[in-house]
């Protein structure tokens, strides 16, 4: 089946050039001597707020320097309809940026920094679902002063074609659905998943795929001992194809377990799953993902997700971290692995280790290098739904990471493991689901 056409929006290249001859009273802070800022919104769209660097005045921009893509925005055929339908006498779509001075964050509800000014950016989005489109690439004029004398913003702006493959569970990971992939308005079946616990030393067994070399595996990347207190443990979801063969799984390899005094799983203490995938007759680790319950004003899932090195049977388990984040565990949101600029507009962004924005921010980091020479910009998406809501992920995975059945698996194993991590990490005063429940706990 062919991909789903999406179109990436990013914005990048960002910097504040103001003239000395503008500088404001002293009582003013001027931009070189603060932190500057811009909050960048675009249609109906999550609004992200990401640095601007400031450039001395005389200075120029240096074009041919690598610089971090500061915001994406993810745009699926439905988005485009949208825009495309609107009436021709609608004026065109625009990307708008507000400028700011000083530091991020509000004082009793109102913005703490000092608007500078404002930036609109048009935008035809017709044909970018086939071909790369820069909307802008240059310096413009920031506020109402002459233009010798008022602050000067510089940015890019681009869409290019992100085809996707889109799948969706057909029901709560929980429940061992189908997995189907879909395209527009067809549905066609391409996984089972089968839900399962794995209680002391047994774990569960796929077919074709022995376990007591998996088991050496597990037991170097997590804890499968008794911990005393609240804990959720040995939580698996194995990935089939069609034929019933396993493709991929996520094992819970530490478990989600209170911290002392309270019943809520901390960042100090995260619960840990291993993704699996099928290799030289075992499972072989190829990511792990850490989750837990964040403090604060609202409640927050957060995660960590390291790819793992094939050290061709050594046992290392040091990985590389692609994405870090936070999901409001109440609202839900989206999981995602993009490793070519930052989140589409979450409150905790993410902060890969990316060619883009290595290490969190430089641009420096070669494309040469493992992992960024296999995976590159748009990677994977999940739709994650909050606390108590029935949810049925649906995973977007870019076309370009897809060889073959289990490298698909592998995302559709790390969706439904994020997906379980909302209930794992579900305040302890609070029960379960039956089907997230041991037999034990049950009669308990």
């Amino acid at each position: 089946m062919d991909p789903c056409p999406f179109v990436r929006l990013t914005v990048g290249n960002l910097a504040l050039k103001v003239p000395v001859a503008s500088k404001p009273a002293r009582s003013v802070v001027h931009p070189s001597s603060s932190p500057c800022f811009c909050k960048i919104k675009f249609k109906k769209l999550p609004v992200q707020t990401v640095v601007v660097p400031f450039i001395q005045a005389g200075n120029q921009f240096p074009d041919g320097q690598v610089q971090s893509t500061a915001a994406t925005f993810h745009l699926s055929k439905v988005d485009l309809d949208k825009l495309a339908g609107k009436s021709l006498f609608a004026s065109k779509p625009c990307l708008k940026i507000s400028i700011y001075s000083g530091r991020r964050g509000t004082t009793c509800g109102i913005d703490s920094g000092r608007l500078l000014g404002r930036v609109s950016v048009p935008l035809d989005l017709t044909g970018t679902e086939s071909k790369a489109t820069v909307f802008h690439n240059g310096w413009i004029s920031v506020g109402k002063d002459s233009k010798d004398s008022c602050a000067q913003f510089h940015l890019n702006v681009k869409a290019e074609p992100d085809p996707r493959f889109v799948f969706q569970f057909d029901g709560e990971p929980e429940c061992s659905p189908q997995v189907f992939q879909i395209q527009g308005n067809i549905r066609q079946p391409v996984f089972t998943c089968k839900f399962s616990f794995r209680t002391g030393d047994r774990t569960q067994r796929c077919r074709s795929l022995p376990t007591e070399s998996s088991r050496g595996w597990l037991s170097s990347f997590g804890s499968e001992r008794e911990r005393p207190g609240k804990e959720r443990k040995g939580w698996s979801i194995t990935i089939h194809d069609l034929s019933g063969s396993p493709v991929a799984a996520a094992s819970m390899v530490t478990p989600f377990v209170a911290s002392p005094g309270s019943d809520r799983v901390s960042r100090s203490n995260p619960g840990s799953w291993l993704i699996l995938r099928p290799g030289d007759d075992t499972w072989k680790p190829w990511g792990r993902l850490e989750a837990w319950r964040e403090r604060g004003g609202s409640d927050g899932l957060g995660y960590r997700f390291e790819l793992i090195p094939d050290t061709n049977g050594g046992m290392s388990a040091a990985g590389i971290v692609l994405a870090e984040s936070a999901l409001n565990i109440n609202k839900g949101g989206k999981f995602l692995i993009d490793l070519g600029g930052s989140s589409n507009g979450r409150s905790t962004p993410v902060n890969p280790m990316s060619p883009a924005c290595s290490p969190r921010s430089s641009g420096d980091y070669g494309y040469g290098l493992w992992p960024y020479c296999v995976y590159r910009g748009f990677v994977m998406g999940a739709s994650v739904e909050g606390e108590g809501k029935c949810s049925k992920p649906r995973v977007e995975v870019g076309v370009q990471h897809v060889n073959c059945t289990e490298d698909v698996a592998a995302f559709v194993a790390l969706a439904a493991a994020i997906d379980l991590s909302i209930d794992a990490c579900r305040l302890f005063s609070h029960k379960l689901r039956k089907e997230l429940c041991q037999p034990l706990d049950l009669l308990a």
